[in-house]
């Protein structure tokens, strides 16, 4: 393989060059693949839609992580029980155990072959978070868990695929429902939710489920670079209408106390993350 060539949206597609290619299989749920390129380090994909490379996997798992972490902990003592649905690569539970005040991180990840791999292929994403003596990794699918789980969580973080095969049930109202079931009082659910510029009718089939659930539903965003399209928009839903517009003062004090380096996350990027253009806050009706 010299080249591989994402089609994920209709007439428009992304094509790497391919070093060489480490693994590829077809899973218990997905075709699974995983190869070198020059410009974005090592790649993962999932049915030949690209996951994770190393080279800005930053960016998504930073502010899927620290913005509801951070803004919940402006209005609890502390965030301590965290549950990641999906995120088998272990970016977003790394993250996640940076929070010292975090006691326990549940990641519920259906295919055992994307975490095994991951960390055989991918070790400096996790860099042994899965080793950690909080993280409680249960392979299940997640759309169960949340179904029929007793425990209830600060903040629940979906790190989903595109809503296509295994990920599409992680759009669904019905999950969207037993998210909040699961949520502390006023806790806070983030989601993945696409590319907007190509995929805007799932942004808005988005915020009409969640819009069910939960008081205060909403998007942010991040530019992503492997994730071709302008802005990546990631879902908000929360009880607390003021988790979404913390103060800048409050999230600086925050994170200086957490003493977390980033390279994308800052206070600033997080208050201007909610600042949508005009064309994203238009499919939200």
């Amino acid at each position: 393989m010299k080249r591989f060539i994402e089609a994920l949206h209709k007439g428009y597609g992304q094509s790497f060059e391919v070093e060489r290619v480490l693994y590829r299989d077809k899973t218990e749920h997905q075709d699974l693949i995983i190869f070198d390129t020059p410009t974005f380090g090592r790649v993962m994909a999932l049915d030949d839609v690209v996951q994770v490379t190393t080279r800005d996997e930053f960016i998504y798992h930073e502010m899927m992580t620290h913005v509801p972490i951070f803004a919940r902990s402006c209005a609890v003592d502390k965030v301590g029980d965290v549950l990641i649905i999906g995120g088998g690569d272990g970016g977003i539970l790394r993250e996640v155990l940076r929070h010292k005040s975090v006691a326990c991180v549940t990641l519920v990840e259906i295919d055992r072959a994307v975490v095994e791999l991951a960390q055989e292929y991918f070790p400096g994403i996790s860099v042994g978070a899965f080793d950690d003596v909080r993280t409680d990794l249960i392979i299940a699918d997640g759309v169960t868990f949340v179904a029929e789980t007793d425990r209830r969580f600060d903040v629940v973080i979906v790190d989903s695929t595109d809503p296509v095969g295994p990920g599409e049930v992680l759009f669904t109202e019905s999950f969207y429902a037993d998210c909040h079931r699961v949520l502390k009082a006023g806790g806070a659910l983030v989601t993945q939710n696409g590319v907007p510029f190509f995929q805007p009718q799932e942004l808005t089939t988005t915020f009409r489920r969640m819009d069910k659930s939960f008081k205060d539903v909403s998007f942010y965003t991040a530019v992503v670079p492997t994730y071709s399209g302008g802005f990546m928009t990631l879902g908000w839903g929360s009880d607390d209408t003021t988790l979404r517009d913390v103060p800048l003062e409050a999230l600086q004090r925050l994170f200086k106390a957490a003493a977390i380096e980033t390279r994308y996350y800052s206070p600033e990027m997080h208050k201007a993350a909610f600042a949508l253009p005009p064309f994203i806050r238009d499919l939200m009706r």
